[in-house]
């Protein structure tokens, strides 16, 4: 809840009308989305091995570093939690919603939307993304339990590492979580002159990820 309430919250503050962050840009996009990564990890890690995201999850649980038991029950809370954040985020800037009207601006606050649609190449970024940030928590995690407090401004840096160089292609969605929660809110939410939520691509940000945590642990694996 507090990754996506931060994080599409620095989105909202960006590109939504008569905002005090508007027009700020991409590297206050990515900053702000690393400091939302450093906020949830920083406040939950002594509690769930700050574990935010179903592709960490998996890719924990893959490397053997997390039980599968565990991992359904996680993922739930993973998507709930991100429904919420996004939530808020409508609560927050909903006057602002109201004077936008690019139709557009109002979904890329709540999900990922590719600059070149190209479902390959969508897919493929998102993979490359993926692996890069969970191969590195993988490389901090502590063995069964996840990641701890002190880990949080390494794994938000890694996060604006990934944002800053990868992100350009597809807005580095990096997490199931964080897009479908927020576009299923996007969907449900009475947002004034909304467009659909974009369900044709909303299964790259899903799947990608996942594949691209799958590689990341058999490489872990292989290497150590």
């Amino acid at each position: 809840m507090l990754l996506l309430l931060l994080g599409d919250g620095v989105v909202a503050n960006v590109v939504l009308k008569k905002t005090k962050g508007g027009s700020g840009g991409w590297i206050v996009i990515t900053f702000g989305w690393a400091m939302a990564v450093f906020v949830g990890v920083y406040c939950v890690a002594s509690m769930s091995g700050a574990q935010l995201n179903p592709a960490v999850t998996i890719g924990l649980a893959l490397a053997g570093k997390f039980p599968w038991s565990e991992v359904p029950l996680y993922i739930l809370g993973q998507t709930v939690g991100a429904a919420l954040g996004a939530l808020l985020v409508w609560v927050q800037y909903r006057q602002h919603f109201d004077v936008t009207e690019d139709r557009d601006l109002k979904l890329v606050v709540f999900c990922t939307v590719p600059a070149i649609r190209s479902f390959m190449d969508n897919f493929l970024s998102e993979v490359i993304g993926t692996f890069v940030l969970v191969f590195g928590v993988l490389c901090l995690a502590a063995p069964n339990v996840g990641i701890g407090s002190i880990d949080a401004l390494p794994v938000s840096l890694l996060v604006l590492a990934i944002g800053l160089s990868l992100g350009g292609t597809t807005g580095y969605a990096i997490n199931p979580a964080r897009d479908l929660g927020p576009r299923i809110m996007h969907s449900v939410l009475p947002i004034r002159d909304k467009r659909n939520s974009d369900w044709g691509y909303s299964w790259i940000p899903v799947v990608a990820p996942i594949c691209g945590a799958a590689i990341a642990a058999a490489t872990y694996r292989l290497m150590f």
